[in-house]
């Protein structure tokens, strides 16, 4: 089961204090202030990666911490600084802290800090002066910056196959792609969302990432059925492929029961670009599907018919899909 939503408490090191020494050897019986200070305490950052089931690691790890500072020592020795920690997330990962609404987003392999390691504190050697010349104090190191962040993951894609349950996305996903969906005649099949690569020529390279959403029902933006779970994976899709099943008795009914539940839950999706699919057209006739075509283009400008077993269907899509996306 994918893990796209996680709330983790992270605590970055504190500051090491500092020491409190004078200096006592055999050549000095009554030296001045030696006491060095402390390490300061590691920071956390969080690193984007390509791997989606990154966060899996927090499905039950629920609090991370960074290593502390070392205290400082005598002979003006400084204290170790604690080691940072690196955390993993996929690309697309939103982090929330859940205490003051600060937000980001992590749409790149980059590394961002998130929480703060504490300074550490001043040996007594830094408060000697002219007027008191054997300070008996030193610092204490700060703490860690504490968070609580919730890391949710919204998928950035090029495309996002959306539609009912049983439109066909998933057999398309695998004939436009190298992925390997789960695929069965029945509701729900697909639980999670499923990506893949479309390249855009022969030699590999560059390709259009694909993301097949799980299916929608009416009610979903509410709850119902997979609920909103995966509604926010479509926000961040450059361009929607709406798949209709080409066997469906009312097409016009399945477009709109999938996209009424998009702009329930965000409005700015029905500004995205689309292009409406009606699949499985190798198991109706020549005149049903293009019947059904020229109905969806009621609603839009963008219309194709496709059969996973059509090479042609398949090729013009293809094109259309590198033109738009």
């Amino acid at each position: 089961m994918l893990v796209d939503d996680v709330i983790v408490s992270v605590k970055a090191g504190n500051g090491g204090n500092g020491a409190v020494s004078f200096r006592r050897n055999a050549q000095t019986a009554r030296g001045g202030p030696d006491g060095g200070n402390g390490g300061k305490g590691g920071d956390i950052f969080v690193r984007g990666v390509t791997d989606i089931t990154a966060l899996q690691e927090f499905q039950f790890k629920k609090s991370i911490k960074a290593e502390d500072g070392i205290k400082g020592d005598r002979n003006n020795l400084f204290g170790r600084k604690g080691k940072d920690l690196v955390i993993d997330v996929p690309v697309g990962t939103r982090i929330t802290d859940v205490d003051t609404g600060w937000k980001t987003d992590i749409d790149a392999e980059k590394s961002v800090l998130i929480a703060r390691g504490g300074n550490g504190g001043r040996g007594n050697n830094e408060f000697k002066s002219a007027t008191n010349q054997t300070p008996r104090t030193a610092e204490k190191g700060e703490e860690g910056q504490a968070r609580r962040l919730r890391l949710e993951l919204r998928l950035i894609a090029d495309i996002g196959l959306i539609g009912l349950p049983n439109a066909g996305k998933s057999s398309l996903l695998e004939a436009l792609t190298n992925a390997r969906p789960k695929i069965a005649n029945y509701p729900f099949t697909t639980l999670e969302p499923n990506l893949g690569v479309m390249f855009t020529s022969s030699k590999g390279g560059d390709g259009k990432i694909i993301a097949d959403i799980p299916g929608l029902i009416e009610g979903a933006s509410g709850g119902k059925g997979l609920g909103i779970k995966f509604l926010k994976h479509i926000e961040k899709t450059r361009l929607l492929l709406h798949c209709i099943d080409a066997t469906s008795v009312d097409v016009l009914h399945d477009y709109h029961i999938v996209h009424k539940e998009m702009l329930a839950y965000n409005k700015e999706i029905g500004q995205k670009k689309e292009i409406v699919l009606l699949t499985k057209r190798d198991v109706v006739t020549a005149t049903e599907y293009k019947e059904k075509e020229k109905i969806l283009k009621n609603i839009s400008q963008r219309v194709l018919s496709v059969s996973i077993y059509d090479e042609e269907s398949l090729g013009k899509l293809k094109t259309l899909l590198k033109k738009t996306a």
